[in-house]
């Protein structure tokens, strides 16, 4: 019965999904929750973050990143557009940002450490922004909740088959495997991929894109290790760089027809 269970709750959740495609035309599997329930949970964590961590009372600062955030959600769709973009400046030495679920964006005092001017911010916030736009965390949502209901089905089998003791190993394995196997790449790709968009758009709200390959590089320098590429959810650093360096020109001409339109934002 409790096999059955399983494999009735997987078929449910695959039939609940939705295929759709990305950005940048890849297949992405979607659904698992809804986009109120996506929002709701964004809302809850940047909550969350801005009760436990400390913000920045710097209003100069503040007005900067509000400026650059405005320059870029004006060129989304109108939907995505609509959405009222919620900004928080942290204090935080951490060179870091982050967009969530329902319009919202965090961004650490630490990032202006690499991100030496507006056009290299706009690259790490249009990175991040592309995260929400292309549906990445429902994407990774609907994996991982497809993975877990997916490790229990295989678990119950070989446990019917050889034991509970069997189909318990099996399971603690599988969610090792997942971890380092099955999902990161799949993270590797929405990395990328937030790359290649977050680099267009820039480019669309008037900031130079080439400015994205001197962000990479300043982060790179400031990094004090590095992490194998297999092990990690980003690409490596030098494959990155050379992908927003070969992209760059061909999004000069996109850059400067923002500026000729009067998209030229003056933030800090």
């Amino acid at each position: 019965m409790k096999r059955l269970t399983l494999i009735l709750t997987a078929a449910v959740l695959l039939t609940a999904c939705a295929t759709t495609t990305s950005p940048t035309g890849r297949r992405q599997v979607t659904g698992a929750v809804s986009q109120a329930q996506l929002d709701q949970m964004g809302a809850e964590a940047f909550a969350q973050a801005k009760a436990k961590q400390k913000l920045s009372s710097d209003a100069r600062a503040n007005t900067y990143v509000r400026c650059v955030v405005n320059a870029l959600v004006a060129q989304l769709p109108a939907q995505q557009r609509g959405v009222a973009w919620d900004v928080a400046l942290f204090q935080d030495d951490a060179a870091n940002a982050f967009a969530l679920p329902g319009g919202k964006v965090g961004v650490n005092t630490g990032i202006f450490k690499v991100a030496t001017n507006q056009d290299q911010l706009a690259a790490v916030i249009a990175h991040e922004i592309v995260h929400v736009t292309a549906n990445h965390h429902d994407e990774r949502i609907t994996r991982q909740m497809g993975t877990q209901v997916g490790l229990g089905v295989v678990g119950a089998l070989i446990g019917g088959a050889y034991g509970s003791n069997a189909g318990q190993t099996a399971t603690q394995l599988g969610s090792l495997g997942t971890q380092a196997g099955f999902l990161l790449p799949n993270s590797r790709i929405q990395e990328s991929e937030a790359d290649v968009v977050g680099q267009q758009l820039m480019a669309r709200a008037g900031f130079d894109p080439a400015q994205a390959v001197n962000l990479w590089r300043n982060m790179q320098s400031a990094s004090s290790g590095s992490t194998p590429q297999w092990m990690s959810t980003h690409p490596d650093p030098s494959n990155r760089i050379s992908k927003l360096a070969a992209d760059a020109p061909s999004l000069a001409p996109v850059y400067q027809q923002a500026r000729s339109a009067g998209l030229a934002p003056r933030c800090g």
